[in-house]
């Protein structure tokens, strides 16, 4: 036995989660529950409410045509993918299918009913497509959450098998151990055969050569294989390779040398038996458009005038505190490189600069944004502030004003902006913003090059839609009051 086989035979390795195998059916279980409580619901309510109220009894028509319609409907979700393995735990495509294959099923119940001139109540029809089509999604997203949650503490996960060069490896490790919520467990990796390195510079094992990958993903029980780049020599020996995983329970996933880039951006055009993956140019002119500094501004003034008692109250409690200065100004680095005074409520003594670099001799401060817990120059207002990042409720007057945005990267010193390099620079490019995805995924938890990553893929992927969910999440974010100190 090789030293490469006897490394392979000392390793143990788990199966894969068998209650991934179940995944479906237990969505079709639960979209069971959901579409028969509905179909209840508005038998109930077509004779309680009397919604479209007709002369005739339709009753009996309703009691026979429900369970038909419950079945068609999961029928029709069936057909469109609606519970297949990968549509799960990530992406869009899933509430894409579930909400095509409802109004699909609407469609078909309406000429159905039409054509076989069925006496079908309307009262019946709007409330079982009224209520089931947003209780399907919020399910979907509830199991969905319960997924993410379960993956987080190690379970319900795919077992990964990378191949390709070791650079390119490290570099689908990488996200995938970032992404814990998507559920895959580098176990090991297949590199080509000039390679002799037992492991990557990530620490992924190296557990044999690419071309026998194959006999590989068998033996260390993945039920994934990643192919990344370096992987093959050439498409034949890749189509080779799917042939030969046919025959087991093998998911195979191409991973090209492409990261965050956002879903909306890419499209698949298949041309002469050739994938070729069309990549849209960065969207970061569109967040400069009438569209985002029109909501900029309905948003900031409606938030001004809802937090009105706030901005009262906080301004008396500084005030009485030490007599100081209710704003503090600032000056940040805007869009284009302009500068601005960045208003916030002081949180700290009257000399807090004068102590900045004591601070920074003391934390081993080197680039970036400062932040510290347990911070010396807080004040006893500036704490509860904080808490809920209710200190930067001035900068809606930045916003209204046309210098920030509601979100967008958070605005940087100039001393941060003179130590950028030419891709960190990406981030003026749009508004800074109040909120942005750094402050929903972590905040002063996430690392600078992590924080850096975020907003570059914000500016290179925006969308209004986006923004919306970023402004969601921030109450989560805020009210949890993770990573705010």
């Amino acid at each position: 036995m090789s030293i490469l086989s006897q490394q392979r035979a000392r390793r143990s390795f788990a199966s894969p989660s068998r209650a991934l195998h179940y995944l479906p059916a237990t969505t079709l279980a639960l979209d069971l529950a959901v579409l028969v409580a509905s179909t209840l619901v508005a038998v109930l309510g077509r004779r309680q409410l009397g919604f479209f109220e007709a002369p005739a009894d339709v009753s009996d028509t309703v009691m026979v045509f429900g369970p038909v319609m419950v079945a068609g409907w999961l029928l029709v979700l069936a057909l469109f993918g609606a519970y297949e393995k990968t549509v799960f735990g990530a992406g869009t495509d899933e509430y894409k299918r579930v909400a095509n294959a409802t109004l699909v099923t609407a469609g078909l119940v309406g000429v159905g009913s039409y054509i076989t001139n069925a006496d079908l109540s309307r009262g019946f029809f709007v409330l079982a497509f009224g209520l089931a089509t947003p209780l399907l999604l919020v399910g979907r997203y509830a199991l969905r959450r319960m997924l993410h949650g379960a993956r987080r503490r190690g379970a319900l996960r795919h077992r990964v098998l990378i191949a390709g060069s070791p650079s390119h490896v490290d570099e689908v490790a990488a996200v995938l151990r970032r992404e814990t919520w998507l559920g895959y467990q580098v176990v090991g990796c297949v590199t080509p055969a000039h390679d002799l390195t037992e492991e990557t510079s990530l620490g992924v094992p190296v557990l044999g050569n690419a071309d026998e990958a194959t006999s590989v993903v068998l033996e260390c029980g993945a039920d994934v294989i990643f192919f990344a780049g370096g992987a093959l020599g050439s498409a034949n020996q890749m189509r080779r390779m799917v042939w030969d995983l046919e025959h087991h329970d093998v998911q195979v996933v191409v991973a090209p040398s492409v990261t965050d880039i956002s879903s909306e951006r890419v499209r698949v055009r298949p041309v002469g038996g050739l994938p070729l993956m069309h990549i849209d140019p960065p969207s970061w002119s569109d967040a400069s458009r009438w569209g985002k500094r029109t909501f900029d501004i309905l948003g900031s003034a409606g938030l001004i005038l809802a937090f009105g008692p706030v901005f009262l109250i906080a301004a008396l409690q500084i005030k009485l505190h030490d007599r100081g200065p209710v704003l503090f100004r600032q000056t940040r680095i805007g869009r284009d490189g302009e500068r601005f005074d960045c208003l916030k409520f002081r949180t700290m003594v009257t000399n807090a600069e004068e102590l900045l670099a004591k601070l920074h001799a003391e934390q081993g401060y080197e680039n970036g944004l400062f932040k510290m817990k347990d911070d010396p120059r807080i004040t006893r207002p500036g704490k509860w502030l904080r808490r809920f990042s209710l200190d930067e409720l001035p900068q809606l007057l930045n916003v209204f004003r046309g210098e920030m945005s509601l979100v967008g990267p958070r605005p940087p010193l100039p001393l941060e902006v003179a130590s950028y390099e030419a891709d960190t620079a990406r981030r003026l490019h749009v508004r800074p913003g109040m909120t942005g995805l750094w402050q929903v995924s972590g905040r002063s938890d996430l690392s600078w090059s992590e924080a850096i990553r975020l907003d570059l893929y914000y500016v290179d992927n925006w969308s209004m839609v986006q923004d919306l969910s970023i402004l969601v999440k921030t109450f989560g974010a805020v009210f949890s009051s993770r990573g705010a100190y």
